[in-house]
């Protein structure tokens, strides 16, 4: 499935949403709302209307974070949700809400929010063999043994379509193109063969980063921390594609733009690090927890520091991953930035 959260507004007000995207792109596409269509099953399995309203929300959640939390009873029924609207037509639930939406009339919102971690891990070694000597230093040997991460800010997390503002003390701001794996379940002291079949599904990830603050920060040896976490820094989107439908994460083309010219043609399968690895090793001794996000790091040639190239207001930065979609943000001026429901 692909999945996605959205927004949409009403006479009544704003509403969010979890959708599968059944046709076409979180751009131009069709979407079915798993909460209408699990209330058109439930009411079908003799659910009665106060029923509804109280399992409902458990069942058929609004929310990535709860989808993933309900595991088989959440993916069960959405399936059954979806081949009642695509198959059979059913166009409103039992209290005449609408099934399924076109994208052009909705908000995407966070592929995930409120996921209860976020660790970014470095992963590719092709952007650590372009950024370390800029830096005047060597890849740490340290890292060919255990995949370090840093943990960010999960209050912080974009959309895709979201206008990402310069912080107020930033003047270079970079992009860092990264996919991410989210956890299906809870567990700890994991193996890697056991760390595959904890991968939920996939996602594009762009890592914003105010350089100047965070290569001060980081003289320090902590961090990053303000040159990592800013409003919407963290966009996760358009979709999270379920595991069951990437034949194989590690053979995804991997392609950035920005303003229509080509920055990065890069690959997953130059990973040296692999999510099963990251979580087996993120697992040990510590509880992980269903929803976490692991972020695969930047794919070489996949920031504006490997190149001495940065984003200005106004740029548009396209990130495509093959098999999951393209997610795509305008950087603006400090204090411009809008949030996803204020964008159409």
């Amino acid at each position: 499935m692909k999945l996605l959260q959205f927004g949409t507004s009403s006479p009544h007000g704003r509403s969010r949403h979890l959708g599968a995207l059944v046709e076409g792109s979180a751009d131009d596409g069709v979407i079915v709302d798993l909460s209408a269509a699990g209330r058109v099953v439930l009411a079908r399995d003799g659910v009665s209307a106060a029923g509804l309203r109280a399992l409902a929300p458990v069942l058929a959640p609004d929310t990535m974070l709860a989808f993933i939390q309900g595991g088989s009873h959440t993916r069960e029924l959405a399936e059954r949700g979806v081949e009642a609207v695509t198959v059979e037509g059913v166009e409103h639930d039992a209290f005449g809400a609408p099934t399924r939406y076109e994208t052009a009339d909705i908000v995407v919102l966070p592929a995930i929010t409120e996921p209860p971690m976020l660790r970014d891990f470095m992963a590719f070694e092709k952007h650590l063999i372009n950024v370390f000597p800029r830096l005047g230093r060597e890849i740490p040997e340290e890292w060919y043994r255990r995949p370090v991460y840093y943990k960010a800010n999960t209050a912080a997390i974009g959309a895709h379509r979201q206008d990402i503002a310069f912080p107020a003390y930033a003047d270079r701001l970079d992009l860092e193109f990264e996919f991410a794996a989210i956890l299906a379940a809870d567990a700890t002291d994991v193996s890697e063969d056991e760390a595959g079949r904890l991968v939920f599904g996939y996602t594009v990830y762009d890592d914003f980063s105010a350089r100047a603050v965070q290569a001060l920060e980081m003289t320090v040896g902590l961090g990053p921390a303000k040159g990592k976490d800013f409003h919407a820094a963290h966009v996760l989107g358009p979709v999270v594609v379920t595991a069951d439908e990437v034949r194989d994460p590690y053979e995804l083309a991997m392609t950035a733009t920005v303003n229509g010219q080509t920055w990065t043609e890069g690959t997953s399968a130059d990973m040296h690090w692999r999510f099963e690895q990251m979580i087996a090793y993120a697992s040990q001794g510590e509880p992980l927890r269903a929803g976490e996000v692991f972020g695969s790091g930047t794919v070489g040639d996949g920031s504006g520091a490997e190149q001495d190239r940065w984003l200005e207001s106004g740029d548009l930065v396209e990130l495509t991953v093959e098999g999951i979609g393209t997610l795509r943000n305008r950087v603006v001026a400090g204090g411009e930035g809008k949030p996803p429901a204020q964008r159409r």
